[in-house]
């Protein structure tokens, strides 16, 4: 049984699941679809367009009569990890049509697979269907391909994610995402909470809430009603009845007011906040807000609202110009916050990014050494504060029972892939993917829990 490592890309979505079967004949469309959950929502919808038109999907290269590779662009490693699975799926396709983030850069992709069919942008689904179309022109059975109310999902059934918006309004040097995606642009409330309603009616029991910046979801609406659309958009979701998490919430002030939502059952108690460090000169080098100290005193403040409440933060090490003096303060930062969950990226450059052009670049050996130290201190919180949760009673979903009975689960402190599991080993008989159910927990690792099932 494995248990969750921590992982040096902690951005990243699940694998993409296809089940369905194609009837015989029809067009089939293969996806590989690369990067965070983000993108994971644009294959979702790429694919549900393809599906209402009769186009079957495929779950391998060899099955489809072509293939849509969804790129990420976040880091020179990811360009270079989408550049290999376009290469492969020409290799074992050869018919590839690209998008995504890294579409954003049509010249460095033709570059080197010139052979590819058509390179479109993130989020540019009509211009991906052009191209689906002029490579596999449709042949749709309107007896036959019949399109679920939820559209397609690449997620198990029990939990889905729910894109409130697009793009950002922050410079941080660091990211290209602005430039890939563009400025903040909010989906109408009553868009969000119809999908969520679909979701939920399908058999969704987890909503998955994520954007680039989740907090200021509906600022950038010139003649809204309020002044945090974000609040009402959590209490709308929160009665929906499924789990309700929060991703990508940059810990502005007014975060404090969705905090008592979580103290009263309507949110999960779960919080994704990307503190990215904690020494006020490197945040100024990152152009982030330079308030570590500030920061402490929110966290005091959300916990004293919600006590039951996860933090949860992802954090660069390596940082250029980051100093001895620099990296021990985020450690002593960690030791002070006691974050429950932990992802850190060591620093890349990325082409295009203004941090590419900053003094005093770390050596890779001490980003790699940093790193390690830093996931060493996350490593003995998270084994500390699981440890005091054995004992206690607690609800949990379940994701996966395998041949063997055993259940992977996870509590209300954790998020699909990205965090731990809880592992029930016995006395699963009965139990099914997506149910609810309280166990008590017998043992806690350094990541994951282990639990029985109670009455």
């Amino acid at each position: 049984m494995s248990q969750n490592p921590p992982s040096l890309r902690p951005d990243l979505a699940p694998a993409a699941r296809i089940t369905d079967a194609p009837r015989s004949g029809q067009p089939t469309i293969g996806m590989v679809s690369l990067g965070c959950p983000k993108a994971l929502v644009d294959s979702e919808r790429i694919l549900t367009r393809l599906r209402a038109e009769g186009y079957g999907i495929s779950p391998d290269y060899s099955g489809a009569d072509a293939v849509i590779v969804n790129t990420c662009g976040f880091l020179d490693s990811a360009k270079a990890e989408s550049l290999d699975a376009i290469g492969e799926a020409l290799a074992e396709n050869g018919r590839v049509i690209v998008t995504g983030c890294l579409g954003a850069e049509p010249e460095y992709i033709t570059g080197a697979h010139p052979k590819v069919l058509a390179v479109t942008g993130p989020h540019q689904y009509e211009q991906v269907l052009d191209a689906v179309h002029t490579a596999v022109p449709p042949s749709p059975d309107p007896f036959i391909d019949l399109l679920p109310a939820s559209g397609v999902k690449l997620t198990p059934r029990h939990y889905s994610y729910l894109k409130i918006s697009e793009g950002c309004n922050h410079k941080c040097k660091f990211c290209i995402i602005p430039d890939m995606r563009g400025l903040l642009t909010s989906r109408p409330a009553k868009a969000v909470l119809r999908e969520a309603e679909k979701l939920v009616e399908s058999g969704v029991r987890e909503l998955l809430v994520i954007s680039q910046d989740t907090s200021a979801y509906g600022t950038d609406w010139k003649d809204r009603d309020e002044k945090f659309p974000i609040l009402s958009l959590a209490r709308d979701l929160g009665s929906l009845g499924a789990w309700v998490r929060m991703h990508y919430v940059y810990p502005y002030p007014h975060v404090r007011e969705l905090v008592p939502l979580m103290a009263d059952g309507l949110v999960l108690p779960y919080l994704d906040i990307p503190f990215q460090h904690a020494h006020p000169d490197t945040l100024k080098r990152m152009a982030r807000p330079a308030a570590a100290a500030r920061t402490l005193d929110e966290i005091a403040a959300w916990r004293e609202m919600c006590p039951d409440i996860t933090l949860r933060s992802t954090f660069i090490v390596g940082y250029p110009g980051e100093t001895e003096d620099e990296f021990q303060t985020l450690l002593d930062w960690l030791d002070e916050a006691q974050l429950d969950r932990v992802g850190c990226f060591q620093y890349e450059n990325v082409e295009g990014a203004r941090s590419n052009a900053l003094p005093d670049h770390v050596p890779d050996e001490v980003k790699q050494d940093r790193w390690d130290r830093f996931m060493a201190k996350a490593q003995a919180i998270s084994e500390a504060k699981l440890a005091a949760k054995v004992g206690t009673l607690m609800d949990i979903i379940i994701d996966d029972i395998d041949e063997d009975g055993i259940a992977t689960c996870r509590t209300k402190a954790d998020a699909p892939e990205i965090d731990g599991n809880l592992f029930i080993d016995e006395g699963t008989e009965g139990l099914s993917v997506g149910e609810i159910v309280s166990v008590e927990v017998d043992e806690a690792g350094e990541y994951d829990l282990w639990g029985r099932r109670v009455s």
